[in-house]
């Protein structure tokens, strides 16, 4: 070989091996300051953050077994720019972990399955519903209200949020929609996947929200848009809009995007909303005949419940700065009595987490077991993984 073309050839070894350390040399520490270890908590890092202009060929290796990181990245906006990408680390108590940032092609990346999924269901009139390896939930739209307002059977008015009784890891939706399109009411009856038996009406479910004047709660009616922003292993997320509504005279507006995570029994709520500096989210009592529990300190309130031939634990869980107080709204009304958390709104914005655990899917099964959960929920809101960048 000539010598000059030689030595070209080995300086562009040399500055091509050179960029490729240097680019893995990019790294994050993420920091647990908490006396437990952290999993199912999910890490964002934006464009921005990284310093990168595509997400799409990032992967992130832990630096010290080399082994790289389900991730999923999102566009949270639907312009078709992926803005932030997400991954769960483990990090163990009181300690920080070292990743690389590194570029990866798409067969490169690990397979994970779409645990957290969600989607809008027309075969079963407007359903939105969302589930993850843990929980499921659905809410109504405006087919469903109309339907209700019109007299014609099969509706459903209401903006509470129904829970899912799922007693497997696997995702339902599909399978369960599928069922009942054959057979109405299929989801029903108990199988070994679980059953839809939890009752919502005109309540508030499981983190639907009110507006509160003097003694009397308002509410909205069902969504009247949506739009999925992303399924995947790691996070579903979509949006809903409602309809201006009337609270005692003050016109609230309100929109939200639902997110929930890998692992994750609470789904979490970030509502954007005018006309009002609080809201409440509440938890239907359907028969009255449990226990309702609360932290101020901790910002959660919960209702331990007989359901059918088992058990149930609903809560709703809030950072410190929003928590105000929690209350029990008792009423002869039919499905009008729900477990309150008062809730602080800071610039047109609350966000609050809700969810549930049901004692035949053997996650929580007491209620000292669900409680020990939100607290520790609790403090892993207030005190999220710290992370940082190293260039």
């Amino acid at each position: 070989m000539n010598k000059t073309l030689w030595v070209a050839c080995l300086m562009c070894a040399v500055f091509f091996s050179s960029c490729n350390q240097k680019e893995n040399l990019k790294s994050i520490v993420v920091k647990n300051t908490l006396d437990f270890e952290r999993t199912s908590e999910t890490v964002e890092l934006t464009k921005s953050f990284l310093k990168v202009e595509d997400l799409n060929t990032i992967g992130i290796k832990d630096a010290e077994s080399g082994e790289l990181q389900v991730t999923q990245t999102v566009d949270n906006d639907g312009d078709g720019i992926m803005d932030e990408i997400l991954f769960q680390p483990v990090i163990a108590a009181n300690s920080e972990k070292t990743f690389n940032i590194v570029t990866i092609t798409e067969a490169q990346k690990p397979k994970a399955d779409t645990l957290c999924y969600s989607r809008f269901v027309p075969e079963r009139t407007d359903d939105y519903t969302w589930e993850n390896n843990k929980v499921a939930f659905r809410v109504y739209g405006p087919v469903a209200q109309k339907m209700v307002e019109d007299g014609t059977p099969g509706g459903t008015l209401s903006s509470g949020v129904d829970a899912w009784l799922k007693k497997v890891e696997y995702p339902i939706i599909n399978n369960w929609y599928k069922k009942n399109s054959e057979k109405p009411g299929a989801y029903h009856k108990p199988s070994p996947e679980g059953l839809d038996n939890f009752h919502v009406g005109i309540s508030r479910g499981v983190g639907g929200i009110a507006v509160k004047q003097d003694t009397t709660y308002y509410f909205s009616k069902n969504y009247t848009k949506w739009r999925t922003i992303t399924t995947g292993p790691i996070r579903t997320s979509f949006y809903l809009e409602y309809a201006s509504w009337d609270a005692g005279g003050k016109t609230i507006k309100e929109s939200k995007v639902i997110s929930l995570d890998l692992g994750s029994n609470l789904s979490k709520f970030t509502t954007h909303i005018e006309g009002t500096d609080t809201i409440s989210a509440g938890l239907t009592l359907h028969e009255k005949d449990g226990n309702i529990t609360g932290n101020k300190e901790n910002g959660w309130v919960s209702y331990w419940q007989p359901h059918a031939d088992s058990e149930l634990g609903t809560a709703i869980v809030a950072p410190e700065h929003t928590f105000i107080d929690f209350e029990t709204y008792n009423t002869n009304a039919k499905d009008l009595s729900n477990a309150y958390a008062h809730l602080k709104v800071n610039n047109n914005e609350v966000i609050y987490y809700a969810g549930f655990a049901w004692k035949e899917a053997n996650q929580y099964t007491t209620p000292t077991e669900w409680e020990n959960y939100l607290n520790k929920f609790s403090k892993q809101i207030n005190n999220p993984l710290k992370v940082s960048l190293n260039e």
